[in-house]
């Protein structure tokens, strides 16, 4: 298979790549070759850029599908099908669970025909409030062009080795360092994450079995809570941790995986029976947990961008 993977050095997209070179796929890279160089040796390497429209060196090209780890706005999805124009076959997006709109869904979770929030075409500035808007254009977009060769995956929080965020990575650092954890928010709050090479399994039996359709991605298999999460980050590293609720006045606003009130639940009661039912695996949380500490520790744990600091904890601890 002749894959094309538009992104694919950082971190989802680094997991799809090393699953598509599993099952022998003949991948391609278009990136910008800033970041990863050294990543895939013998892959080859198309340089483009997409803020800038830059796809000539896709030219005349033809592929069996296509992966977009990196579509965030619709111009993205747009110039890239033009550029391809009916050189390739299926076109999978990697979209996001944030698409969905929660204040028009049942507090008892989500499938893939929930209510979508509206799209936003009039800008390209990806913020907190534009995110999932713009990617709910995207995946028009896809839909429009590619009709029964589009397919959409709507990952939720990914967790794994190489994550950019820090979100689960902060939670098994802290669970490693055992004690009293505070946590700014409710240990009964439901949290989701998968795991990225669940989520890079899924998107390559989607695209060798060219299944058209739309996937929550989300993780773990069993139902679990925010406290829940934290006992088996601790569990993974062998530590023993007790969780403490704390006032979370005073703590920077999007704490990782801590939901700002209970109406924002059901974006944590996502689906994943329809991808389940296509191949979507389940890795443990502890090992997703255990895999992410060794990373980390590998890595010698530099500074995070989200979470507290140990005095800050102590103070709120101590309060």
């Amino acid at each position: 298979m002749r894959l094309l993977v538009l992104g694919g050095t950082s971190f989802v997209g680094r997991a799809i790549v090393d699953d598509a070179l599993s099952r022998g796929a003949d991948v391609t890279l278009f990136s910008r070759g800033r970041t990863g160089s050294g990543l895939f040796p013998g892959v080859e390497r198309a340089l483009g850029d997409r803020d800038s429209g830059n796809y000539a060196s896709l030219a005349g090209r033809s592929f069996d599908a296509v992966v977009d780890v990196s579509g965030y706005v619709p111009r993205h999805v747009s110039e890239a099908a033009a550029a391809l124009g009916d050189r390739v076959g299926r076109y999978l997006l990697i979209s996001t669970g944030s698409v969905y709109d929660r204040l028009q869904t049942p507090g008892e979770g989500m499938d893939e025909d929930a209510a979508r929030l509206p799209p936003e075409t009039g800008t390209e500035q990806i913020t907190g409030e534009t995110y999932g808007p713009l990617k709910v254009a995207c995946e028009d977009e896809v839909t429009a062009r590619f009709q029964d060769r589009a397919t959409i995956v709507r990952p939720g929080i990914v967790a794994g080795p190489h994550d950019p965020t820090d979100r689960f990575t902060w939670w098994v650092r802290r669970a490693a360092r055992g004690g009293r954890v505070a946590l700014p928010g409710r240990p009964e709050q439901p949290v989701q994450v998968v795991d990225s090479g669940d989520l890079a399994r899924l998107v390559g039996s989607l695209v060798s079995d060219d299944r058209a359709g739309t996937f929550n991605a989300v993780g773990p298999e069993q139902a679990t809570t925010l406290g829940g999460l934290v006992q088996t980050c601790a569990e993974a590293a062998g530590s023993t941790v007790e969780v403490v609720p704390v006032d979370p006045a005073g703590v920077d606003p999007g704490f990782p995986l801590v939901l700002p009130d209970p109406s924002w639940d059901v974006m944590f009661r996502r689906s994943s029976a329809r991808a389940r039912a296509v191949g979507l695996t389940a890795t443990p949380l502890a090992r997703t947990a255990a895999d992410v500490l060794a990373w980390d520790r590998d890595r010698g744990e530099p500074g995070l961008s989200v979470g507290m600091s140990p005095q800050r904890e102590a103070e709120l601890l101590g309060r």
